[in-house]
């Protein structure tokens, strides 16, 4: 499993990354999407993922190893919130710049 969301997260990155190094603002914008789902991913992967775990220790409880941590979930569903309010902004910014360059290219000195 644990192999599973390395390889997971590395695929997202390296995706992420292609798409930003592109040309036009879409593109970039998918790729900081990917690249903040590699990092939610990897937050939610930090956080010892166990099947049928309790989130919290009880009382008496004998080896701290038995339990899921509850912070990277928590962290991970205000991340998913933040991101999607910055991909919904850089969408309009990209279709604002559109509007008034006639371009989607990152540099609009250069025209396809």
């Amino acid at each position: 499993m644990d192999a599973l969301l390395a390889i997971a997260v590395g695929v997202l990155t390296a995706c992420g990354v292609f798409l930003i190094l592109r040309a036009r603002t879409f593109p970039v914008l998918l790729g900081l999407t990917l690249l903040s789902y590699a990092v939610n991913l990897f937050l939610f992967a930090s956080g010892r993922l166990r099947v049928d775990a309790p989130p919290l220790i009880r009382a008496g409880a004998s080896a701290l190893t038995n339990y899921t941590d509850p912070l990277p979930q928590a962290l991970v569903l205000t991340a998913i919130v933040i991101g999607f309010g910055m991909t919904a902004y850089l969408a309009m910014l990209a279709l604002r710049s559109l509007s008034e360059s006639g371009s989607d290219h990152v540099d609009t000195d250069q025209q396809p």
